[in-house]
């Protein structure tokens, strides 16, 4: 009996090959790593005292490096029980709990013409490989150039040109012998009973040849050159070889990187084509990316049967947080015990390939080194969403939170997020009464005149996240700023705490010197600032920092900022915060300021492809990017009535009596 590949494919991944090959030998306990699916035994085929060999759930594959034997869980079967083909098939797939299929004639037959369209797929990868090579693909390769891919990386990849003709590469394969329903069959050209003669599918793009899991080129993916095309990339459609939803690009080779001599340790999934390739370039070999859509329940068990924990990294921007929640949600009901998922946000307005072109893979590392956990966005996705200063507003936190863990299917998992949601809110909502009282303390100390400038603590050392909910500061000092013209408040809080506690600047050198404020006089005074951290270097005191910020003309600007933010009672950034409280502090305004950005950066694209919707008469576009729109403002309108600039409101910071101002 002939089996499908497909069928012996499923079976194969359902049944990891150490529980086929665990029931004849012994694993041994010192080389073996069985989180990672990863086994050493003595060999079952010849006789020998130390384990060589080796099997790998990763790649169903085992290898013996003593006698050099080597196969997969038929295999396996075959040479060590001398069953025939069909009776290890019968034993695996009963242990997958699969039915075996009965003779097919016609499955028989969709097997052959898989192959052979597998074929035709490779002659068109080899058509796309030549034609980038040709003077008509010139301008995909400066394109590619422009990227700072290498020659080497573009055969890796084998990238490709389509030209720009209807009939290029469909004339090419006919001449080949290749039928036109097979042409049809593999998605290459555009056809249909109202089409009278069909055209290719892919005209004047950079071709991404897509592979199977086996390694075998499926699918296409079309980056447009021309500005002008209705779609800039382009995937090949749905066909017997290709589902979209089912695979992941760059799969087969990041399985490998995982399972080398210096495998990684986990599997990151990016946004794009052009972010996996850039990465392996930079020498992370690990990346994986959906093709063009969210990813999908099959696309996430795939990056499980490669590792416990993927990581997901998304785009700093709205989209990529939207993305980054959908997957949240995506995750959740599939959690086992071991099994999670972890969030990489890049910084706002940066991907993969920006990160790693002129400096490397050091930044990326960096990003994937402050990899959140699951636990933790959620967390954060629905704290996040604004103050909670009443019972009623706590209550519905916590009936949330509770709503959205119920979804886990797996009991023991799911009773341990319920308990880590409670640890959370009782954190989070002691908080609020301790805030409360260090808030008196300070307006008290405030009428009194008194601060104290050293900002040493007194008093329970423990961290504090209520977010502040007092819009009507807000309102007041922005009165204050519009007529006086003082920078925004919390533009303000930035600058001054760093003027304030300039150890906090050294901290996080890269991140905090890069910001960018709108207000042109903070813009000339945050130059000022660099320039002494610069020539100071960790040496810098306040003293000596406010003393040439006044020699340079800047005196009136920072006892402006100073009033604007003792108004607003943001005491965090002055000199009477101790040194751990003006860190949240900074640390709140600062995700506050770079996702107000993110949110007016986005805002503007939403509204840019909203005229060129309008402009094209597409109402179903006008619509979708209309209530993206709405969605958006919704976001900025509450960030900018929401005080929440400080997370931790003071409790390390003692008052006392001292001159004012200090």
């Amino acid at each position: 009996m002939r089996f499908s590949n497909s069928f012996l494919d499923e079976i194969r991944d359902r049944v990891p090959i150490s529980d086929v090959i665990g029931k004849r030998v012994t694993w041994d306990r010192k080389k073996t790593n069985a989180s990672r699916g990863d086994y050493w035994a003595c060999c079952p085929f010849h006789g020998e005292k130390s384990p060589s060999f080796h099997c790998e759930d990763r790649k169903g594959r085992y290898h013996c490096f003593g006698c050099g034997v080597s196969g997969d869980h038929f295999r396996f079967l075959t040479d060590l029980d001398g069953m025939n083909f069909p009776e290890a098939v019968q034993q695996i797939a009963d242990l997958a709990g699969i039915a075996m299929p009965q003779p097919d004639v016609e499955a028989e037959k969709r097997d052959r013409q898989r192959t052979g369209l597998q074929d035709v797929m490779e002659m068109a990868t080899q058509f796309f490989e030549a034609q980038l090579q040709t003077a008509n693909g010139a301008k995909a390769r400066a394109y590619l150039r422009d990227r700072g891919l290498t020659g080497r990386t573009i055969e890796t990849f084998r990238l490709g040109y389509a030209p720009e003709s209807r009939n290029a590469l469909k004339e090419h394969l006919a001449g080949k012998g290749v039928p036109k329903d097979q042409i049809e069959a593999c998605g290459l050209v555009v056809h249909g009973p109202d089409i009278p003669v069909s055209y290719d599918r892919f005209r004047d793009r950079i071709m991404f040849p897509i592979l199977s899991s086996r390694e075998k080129v499926i699918a296409f993916g079309g980056r447009a050159m021309s500005p002008d095309a209705p779609a800039k990339y382009l995937n090949s459609n749905e066909t017997e070889l290709f589902h979209k939803g089912n695979v992941l690009y760059n799969f087969a080779r990041a399985r490998r990187a995982m399972s080398g001599a210096d495998g990684a340790g986990t599997i990151i999934a990016v946004e794009g084509y052009m972010d996996v390739i850039a990465l392996h370039q930079a020498g992370i070999e690990n990346a994986v990316a959906p093709l063009g859509t969210a990813l999908t329940e099959n696309q996430m068990a795939l990056l499980w049967k490669l590792t416990q924990q993927p990581v997901l990294c998304f785009d700093g921007d709205g989209a990529g947080i939207r993305a980054a929640n959908r997957a949240v949600d995506l995750a959740l009901p599939h959690l086992k015990p071991g099994f999670s998922v972890r969030f990489a946000m890049l910084p706002d307005g940066k991907d993969p390939d920006d990160l790693v072109r002129n400096e490397g893979r050091a930044p990326f590392d960096k990003v994937m080194a402050s990899a959140r956990s699951l636990s933790e966005m959620v967390w954060l996705r629905e704290a996040q969403a604004g103050g909670f200063d009443t019972p009623e507003s706590r209550a519905q936190l916590e009936a949330t939170l509770k709503q959205v863990v119920s979804v886990i299917a797996d009991e023991n998992v799911r009773r341990h997020y319920g308990q880590d949601i409670r640890d959370r809110l009782n954190q989070f909502f002691q908080g609020a009464s301790r805030r409360e009282g260090g808030q008196r303390n300070f307006d008290r100390n405030q009428r009194q005149g008194g601060g104290r400038g050293q900002g040493q603590g007194r008093g329970a050392p423990q961290r504090m996240s209520e977010r502040s909910g007092i819009s009507d500061r807000l309102a007041r000092s922005s009165l204050v700023s519009g007529h006086q013209g003082l920078p925004p408040l919390r533009e303000s809080v930035l600058a001054l705490t760093i003027v304030n506690h300039p150890k906090l600047l050294f901290e996080e050198y890269d991140e905090i010197s890069a910001i960018e404020y709108d207000n042109r006089d903070l813009q000339r005074f945050w130059s000022s600032v660099l320039n002494a951290a610069a020539a100071k270097g960790p040496r810098l005191s306040r003293e000596n920092l406010v003393e040439q910020l006044e020699a340079e003309g800047f005196a009136e600007l920072l006892k402006a900022l100073d009033q604007q933010i003792r108004f607003a009672r943001l005491w965090t950034a002055t000199t009477a915060a101790a040194p751990e409280d003006a860190r949240e502090g900074y640390l709140q305004a600062l995700a506050l300021h770079q996702r107000t950005k993110a949110l007016l950066w986005q805002r503007r694209e939403l509204e840019s492809e909203l005229a060129y919707a309008t402009e094209e008469g597409d109402d179903d576009a006008v619509s979708q990017i209309l209530r993206n729109l709405q969605e958006v403002q919704l976001e900025v309108t509450r960030l900018e009535n929401q005080e929440a600039i400080i997370d931790g409101f003071g409790v390390l910071s003692g008052r006392v009596k001292g001159p004012a101002g200090k």
